[in-house]
């Protein structure tokens, strides 16, 4: 998996409320039949502050996580993160494939930025998305879902009360 290189120091702040951004844009399928296929390509920015809580990315705990620490740990935050949420095509598990990690800037720092694509069997009709980041140690965490699909956009606000939701394509 691919790193985009960047020169980074990120300062821990005083905890603001924990986020995500997850956007999907859904690609038609390549084929009709039994070799049909939907693809979607997906964008997940997980706040560094928050990952840094859990699998503790600051190895000199000097307060700032720099682009060497990060790219240190990128394994831990794929297998995390990705242990962390489920794609289903009308009802069919999708399978999950990273493609790179980056870093991206919100107005409350810095993210990690993890590009996947998740493959569903057949001309998806109906998509899930089992979202369960950070809500075991964090109930107030929030992950704020977009998806695109032709000219139609869905959004919602992924809770631990609406971990789940399902959204035609």
């Amino acid at each position: 998996m691919a790193v985009t290189t960047c020169l980074m120091s990120v300062e821990s702040q005083a905890h603001s409320a924990s986020d995500a951004y997850l956007t999907l844009t859904v690609q038609n399928p390549a084929a009709a039949g039994a070799a049909a296929r939907t693809i979607v390509h997906g964008q997940w920015d997980i706040a560094l502050r928050d990952l840094d809580f859990v699998l503790k990315l600051d190895d000199n705990g000097d307060g700032k996580i720099v682009w060497g620490e990060l790219r240190k740990h990128q394994k831990s935050v794929s297998e995390f993160a990705y242990g962390q949420i489920l794609f289903f095509g009308d009802g069919q598990a999708c399978r999950i494939e990273p493609t790179r990690q980056a870093v991206d800037f919100h107005a409350d720092g810095a993210y990690a930025a993890l590009f996947f694509d998740a493959e569903c069997d057949g001309a998806t009709k109906r998509l899930t998305v089992d979202y369960k980041l950070f809500f075991r140690i964090d109930p107030s965490h929030r992950g704020i879902f977009v998806l695109r699909s032709g000219d139609k956009v869905a959004t919602a606000v992924l809770s631990p009360a609406n971990a789940k939701i399902d959204v035609g394509l």
